[in-house]
């Protein structure tokens, strides 16, 4: 591992476990042994850290869906996507919990999120089209009524772990899933067909199509 690779990974580490904004660069060349002035060598100070941090991020959400087989049904594809996403929002969890504040703090940072942004919005239009053609979902009950329940579901995605933080006893004793909400908001909008090729794709998930 370099050493820019060791700095990133402290980082990671550092800001999930204490918060991003009561981390500095000091305390991350501190745990790493290795003077502040070769730290800011690699990385000059905490934004260009940051964005360092979100490439690797971005990368990682990409590999996501170029490693998806597109030759596998469209729900497959989608929860297979989805069940990677929920690692990564703990590996990067100082990341979802602060993106408010590092938005207003970093412009340049931003900049970056709201083209990945669009990004992402792209490639949730991508699934529901396939959806659609494959017969699984019901005719759109009102004018956009689709493009605004994706809408929703990247909104989930993106805020997850702060409802999970902020809402600890919302549902005591069990655990729910960010990929079972997700599924729960697309199941009232499903065919017989789609309802049938969810069962089929869907044996390990708590909700069951009765």
């Amino acid at each position: 591992m370099t050493t820019k690779e060791k700095i990133i990974s402290k980082a990671i580490d550092l800001y999930n476990e204490q918060g991003f904004a009561n981390i500095t660069s000091r305390d991350i060349a501190k745990e790493l042994k290795i003077s502040h002035g070769n730290l800011e060598y690699h990385y000059q100070n905490k934004e260009t850290l940051l964005a360092a941090i979100y490439m690797c991020m971005k990368d990682e959400v990409s590999s996501y869906f170029a490693e998806i087989d597109q030759s596998q049904d469209p729900f497959v594809q989608f929860d297979t996507y989805l069940r990677r996403l929920e690692p990564f929002q703990t590996k990067y969890l100082f990341f979802n919990l602060d993106v408010l504040e590092i938005s207003r703090k970093y412009p340049a940072i931003k900049e970056k999120l709201d083209a990945t942004i669009l990004l992402r919005k792209e490639q949730m239009t991508h699934f529901f089209n396939l959806f659609d053609e494959s017969g699984y979902l019901q005719p759109e009950p009102s004018k956009e009524y689709y493009t605004r329940l994706q809408h929703k579901i990247r909104v989930l995605i993106t805020f997850w772990v702060s409802q999970e933080a902020v809402l600890q006893n919302f549902h005591p004793g069990q655990h729910i899933s960010m990929t079972i909400s997700i599924w729960d908001l697309l199941l009232p909008h499903l065919t017989e067909k789609g309802k049938r090729q969810y069962k089929n794709v869907s044996q390990a998930l708590t909700p069951v199509l009765k």
